[in-house]
């Protein structure tokens, strides 16, 4: 199913418990909650506390929060009280633009990453009624690009700029129970590096993390897959595409990555609306051509939409394009049955 939001790229969207609802940024300030309505999704509700543009969001399926952050250096969580999102403001205490967020799976805390060259780990101070924050430096150089939770709530997966994808201890002693032991460790003190590692090859940017063992994709069109049951294993997957943008554990054994696609594509229409549609679909030709696929330009996200990544059946993916999909994993699963790369 192919929906149209928007004309400008659609940027960190993130969907409620049950899907009836998705929170997006139209790259600018701005968070638009939108509610299907028959066959189009409409936008019910906006968020507007931030001053710059919106660089991460994470919709937390239990407690029904929000948390944003921005090029202003400021993230807010926005709790639901009689149908209206009530903001809170959490200082992030970071001198460059923070890049990426995330709810951890039992919700009590979320991690923030950046160009600070740092990740913020922030959980909730019942007694000051505030959020407050523990920070993981070494030996982290560049900028965190992504994140990605362990199951357990204590283990964090992050992608970065120097090549690296790295697994820290992100155990909160305020808030979390002692953790068990795992492949990765049997001992996880607060910011303890348990593992670093990188793809084949010449390298890239980590665009993406994602926890099943635990995978990383790379800027150089690369896919890595670590094993910690296996002495932290890697195995990666060269291919010919352009950079991938993003990548998730959609089953124990499979994994959806997204690239950037290379065709020029554009309407002739008026003036305005062709350079409009151009500057979309980033094309410099002047020519009524359409992909064939769905999506018309880059695709930027994907997450799960039905079930889990223990028995997904549907995923959803948005693009610059200002597009969204939802596909069903085994209609897809069998049209490509037989299908290598080498």
């Amino acid at each position: 199913s192919l929906y149209q939001f928007l004309l400008e790229p659609i940027t960190c969207p993130a969907w409620n418990r049950d899907h009836t609802q998705i929170a997006l940024s139209p790259s600018d300030h701005e968070v638009h909650i939108c509610k299907k309505n028959g066959g189009q999704w409409v936008k019910a509700h906006e968020l507007k506390e931030h001053n710059r543009h919106i660089t991460g969001m994470y919709w937390a399926p239990k407690s029904d929060r929000i948390v944003t952050c921005g090029a202003n250096r400021n993230t807010y969580v926005w709790s639901q009280k009689d149908g209206v999102s009530k903001p809170t403001l959490v200082i992030l205490r970071i001198n460059r633009v923070a890049t990426f967020l995330k709810w951890s799976p039992l919700e009590n805390k979320f991690a923030v990453g950046g160009g600070a060259q740092l990740i913020s780990i922030y959980y909730f101070e019942s007694e000051n009624a505030w959020w407050v924050s523990k920070h993981i430096k070494k030996p982290i150089r560049s900028t965190a690009l992504s994140l990605g939770w362990h199951p357990n709530n204590v283990l964090l997966a992050a992608g970065s700029c120097d090549f690296k994808c790295r697994v820290f201890s992100a155990y909160i002693k305020e808030v979390d129970e002692k953790p068990t032991s795992t492949p990765w460790s049997s001992k996880m003190p607060f910011g303890q590096l348990m593992s670093a590692f990188s793809g084949s090859g010449t390298g890239g940017w980590v665009q993406r993390v994602s926890f099943s063992a635990s995978s990383s994709l790379s800027h150089d069109s690369t896919v890595s897959v670590a094993d910690a049951s296996k002495s932290v294993q890697v195995s990666a997957l060269k291919t010919e595409f352009l950079p991938l943008l993003n990548v998730s554990f959609i089953l124990e054994n499979s994994v959806v990555a997204l690239d950037i696609p290379k065709q020029s594509i554009q309407h002739n229409v008026l003036a305005v609306e062709r350079f409009r549609n151009m500057d979309r679909r980033a094309t410099t030709e002047d020519c009524n051509t359409a992909l064939e696929t769905l999506h018309q330009n880059s695709i930027t996200q994907v997450s799960i939409y039905e079930v889990d990544k223990q028995d997904c059946r549907k995923f959803c993916t948005t693009g610059i394009d200002g597009a969204m999909t939802i596909r069903d994993f085994k209609t897809l699963e069998s049209s490509i049955q037989g299908f290598q790369m080498m």
